[in-house]
């Protein structure tokens, strides 16, 4: 693709040819020109700021024409000079607001002492005393979010037992994780929904005292089948009857088995079993479009244990169960006989108790099992308080599951920080999610960049007011510059928080914040008290603040991360093999880390997608950024390599899926893909191969298996090599 046009090139006719019209065309080069001479200076940096600080480029307008002033601000920028291009701003009116501004302004003094100049100046300075003094960070954070224990910690943090290298955090404390959750001095809006049927209806809402009752109503019935300990499955769509089951479970004593909805019987019937379930929850159908898609009889298949049965539609169900098996109105009814069947005492346990397994991707036979105690729904709701600046009166909407990480980090990062959470009974990938988006004013949405491209490429949020929303938040895989520059300038270019962690970790290491200036794609900082370090092919660390490119090694004092496995040897996956540092064996991760000029961080993905290209390594995401960029047509591409059959250097070949309405040549996209990587990644890269694909293989959790398809080449060339 042609260098694009500077800002001070760009003529009248240049914005007209985006689509916008006329008057709006005419009135914007006007004040694009008093931005540019209002500007503190003439920088790329400074010019953007200056645009967006003025809201000259509205939600409405085309896309291509926020990618066209965009690229023209940033047309002379180098990267390899200065950094990431910088495209959000903490203003320090707006972030005196924030939590982390309190935080750092009522602590930073007494803390940082002669150090501490103001909470964005000093937010490095902060979070490294908090990777320091962990235990002091966390007697803090700890105040700040509804936990109330029924028996108080020694202390926050007890490193006495050397078999943990993580330390034993809050020994000595009992509590039960689901009360903190339903605590509040106020009755105020718990959750808010909508189901795709009623799009054109009001919002339901449900009080907290609502939500309560609710709660204490199935955790009697639960007691009456249930001992203290047992595993209860569920595998439904994230409602608000599973919302209510999975706390329900906790407060009375028993451990959520979180199962994705998504998955085939012989995936349930595996979780089933490492988890030793004794029942799951279930619907009969998933309503999708108005279509019943069959769930209860696809768990049937997969297991012969108690099954209780949630209707989708109504209040009953209107399936043939099994004799062992119980619909959700008999099971609620069995508390008929209580005096006060919607109240209940909640069981208290010590800290270290599990309450929840959850379960990695499992590409490759059994998935981890992932104890959470009550402990790990601490860690993602401090961060999502401190990094997304989630405060009482935020509606915090994120299309997720149960079944994987992101439902209870969502549903804590809610109950424990007094905001509420919105959940749309639906598809997130049409026009309803988006106007419920907008009729309940969520003020923080969570997304994945494959949803996101969904909604940029499909226009389906197009004519939506998204603007009360204060910030995004992505996780899952690597962000498109392209998609999150549409993203964000649905709401006037809040920030989109970059988050990147793991079930075992129970958070994010590396995520935004509001503190700090933004880049597409790429993370501020590691999250509070988390420290980590940056290692060479050799295991070697680099240096504090060096640009560089390795495997990330995690200091092993990680609040809320797993001591261990269910089904797996903790101590081989997490640290065989990790050097010592600073007399700490570093805990593995498994993610490729860019550290770049200006020290913010770009994830290259996993360990094992990282590819050597003539003797010069590097990841599959750094190449599909590049080829992502380099032509119109380009829906997503897969970046593998291999060596071929008869030996030789590794072979980089490049999978593409394309837009809807193009039918671009594979001949045509290798020119321009190897082009676009000699000219912005190493002139020394070749493409060997495109293949053109209708869509990539994924994990359950819409990972990308670069594996599948590396394995795909490997046949390909095989098959070639005996022509």
């Amino acid at each position: 693709m042609s260098k694009p046009k500077s800002i001070h090139q760009l003529g009248l006719q240049d914005l007209l040819n985006t689509g916008l019209a006329a008057y709006d065309a005419k009135l914007l080069q006007i004040e694009l020109n008093n931005a540019i001479n209002g500007a503190i200076s003439s920088t790329p940096v400074e010019l953007w700021r200056e645009i967006t600080s003025r809201r000259l480029l509205k939600p409405d307008y085309p896309h291509s024409l926020h990618r066209l002033v965009y690229n023209a601000v940033y047309a002379n920028y180098d990267v390899a000079v200065y950094g990431p291009t910088l495209y959000w701003f903490p203003s320090e009116i707006d972030s005196q607001q924030t939590n982390l501004w309190k935080l750092i302004e009522t602590h930073g003094p007494k803390l940082l002492g002669e150090k501490y100049k103001d909470p964005i100046t000093s937010f490095k300075q902060f979070h490294k005393f908090s990777v320091q003094h962990p235990e002091v960070c966390w007697s803090i954070i700890l105040e700040k979010l509804s936990i109330r224990f029924h028996q108080p910690p020694k202390c926050i943090l007890d490193t006495s037992d050397k078999s943990k290298r993580g330390g034993t955090w809050l020994p000595g404390s009992v509590l039960n994780i689901a009360e903190c959750c339903l605590l509040s001095a106020n009755e105020k809006v718990a959750i808010v929904w909508r189901d795709e049927r009623f799009d054109n209806f009001e919002v339901n809402k449900m009080t907290l005292k609502e939500l309560r009752q609710q709660v204490m109503l199935v955790a009697n019935a639960l007691k009456g089948l249930f001992s203290k300990g047992d595993p209860v499955a569920i595998d439904m769509p994230m409602t608000v009857t599973a919302v209510i089951i999975y706390l329900a479970i906790i407060y009375s004593g028993l451990v959520v088995v979180s199962i994705a909805d998504s998955f085939a019987p012989k995936e349930i019937a595996t979780r089933l079993r490492v988890s030793k379930s004794k029942a799951i929850f279930t619907q009969d159908y998933i309503v999708r479009g108005g279509k019943n898609f069959p769930l209860y009889s696809r768990v049937v298949e997969a297991t012969d244990c108690r099954v209780i049965v949630v209707p989708a539609i109504g209040e009953s169900i209107d399936i043939q169960l099994r004799k062992q098996d119980i619909s959700w109105e008999d099971f609620l009814s069995s508390t008929k006989h209580l005096s006060r069947p919607d109240y209940c005492g909640p069981v208290y346990q010590s800290a270290e108790s599990v309450t929840n397994i959850l379960f990695s991707s499992g590409t490759t036979g059994d998935p981890k099992a992932i104890p959470w105690t009550q402990i790990s729904p601490i860690r993602p709701a401090s961060e999502t308080w401190a990094q997304l600046d989630l405060q009482p009166g935020d509606i915090f909407c994120w299309p997720t599951n149960l079944g994987w990480v992101m439902g209870p980090i969502l549903l804590y990062s809610c109950f424990l920080s007094g905001a509420t959470l919105a959940l749309y009974h639906g598809s997130p990938l049409g026009h309803g999610f988006g106007k419920f988006i907008q009729d309940a004013g969520v003020t923080i949405l969570g997304t994945v960049p494959s949803l996101v491209k969904a909604w940029h490429s499909t226009g389906c949020v197009e004519g939506l007011d998204w603007t009360k929303i204060k910030l995004f938040a992505t996780t899952g895989e690597a962000s498109n510059v392209d998609d999150d520059l549409w993203l964000s300038s649905r709401a006037y270019y809040k920030p989109v928080i970059e988050c990147c962690g793991g079930t075992e970790l129970a958070s994010s290491y590396l995520q935004g914040n509001v503190l700090e200036p933004q880049a597409f794609g790429a993370f501020s900082s590691p999250s509070l008290t988390t420290g980590f370090v940056i290692l060479d092919e050799h295991g070697v660390p680099y240096p504090d603040d060096e640009p560089c490119v390795g495997e990330v090694g995690l200091f092993p004092i990680y609040m809320g991360a797993t001591n261990r496995l269910l089904n797996a040897d903790h101590e081989k996956v997490y640290f065989k093999g990790m050097p010592i540092y600073n007399g700490m064996q570093l805990r593995r991760h498994g993610d490729i880390v860019k550290r770049t000029i200006g020290g913010y961080y770009v994830v290259q993905g996993r360990a094992d997608d990282t590819m050597n290209l003539g003797g010069i390594k590097t990841s599959s995401i750094e190449i599909e950024r590049v080829c992502e960029q380099a032509d119109a047509s380009i829906m997503e591409t897969a970046a593998v390599s291999c060596q071929p059959a008869t030996g030789g250097p590794e072979l980089l070949a490049i999978f593409v899926v394309l837009k809807q309405g193009f039918n671009t040549q594979p001949d045509k996209l290798k020119m321009i893909f190897s082009k676009a990587i000699q000219r912005n990644l190493n002139p020394l890269f070749k493409v060997s191969f495109v293949k053109i694909v209708p869509e990539f293989p994924r994990t359950a959790s819409n990972k990308l298996l670069r594996r599948v398809l590396r394995d795909k080449l490997k046949d390909e060339l095989h098959r070639r090599s005996k022509i």
